[in-house]
């Protein structure tokens, strides 16, 4: 499932806010997206809690990473960390460990070679 959310989390750095109603449409009609309609309303339901508190997450990732800022970091990592930290400051039934090791898995799989790394980093200063 949390896979999922990224995917569908990931598509907020293309498309304006107004348009995201539409690619979560588009999101669960895609085949390989497609699933248990229980199974979808939990991933939308997740999903547009992280979206609503972006702007906060933005901040706590900027005002804690040193040299870097949102704008500056590649999209799958910044998604990664968006989902993260929404599990760390918001999700109580997520232990934090669990939500970084998490992390890291997705950045092994979306991102490139120095993402677990960078994320692994990132996520450190939230423990």
């Amino acid at each position: 499932m949390r896979e999922q959310v990224f995917k569908l989390l990931f598509r907020v750095e293309f498309h304006p806010g107004e348009e995201m109603a539409e690619q979560e449409a588009l999101f669960f009609e895609e085949e390989e997206n497609a699933g248990v309609p229980e199974e979808n309303h939990q991933i939308s339901g997740k999903f547009n809690k992280v979206v609503t508190k972006l702007d906060e997450i933005d901040k706590v990732l900027n005002d804690r990473v040193q040299g870097w800022d949102t704008g500056r970091m590649g999209k799958v990592d910044l998604t990664v960390l968006r989902l993260a930290v929404y599990e760390i400051m918001y999700d109580e039934e997520i232990p934090t460990g669990v939500a970084i090791n998490e992390a890291v898995e997705l950045a092994k799989k979306f991102g490139q070679d120095s993402s677990p790394s960078f994320v692994n980093g990132v996520l450190a200063k939230f423990a």
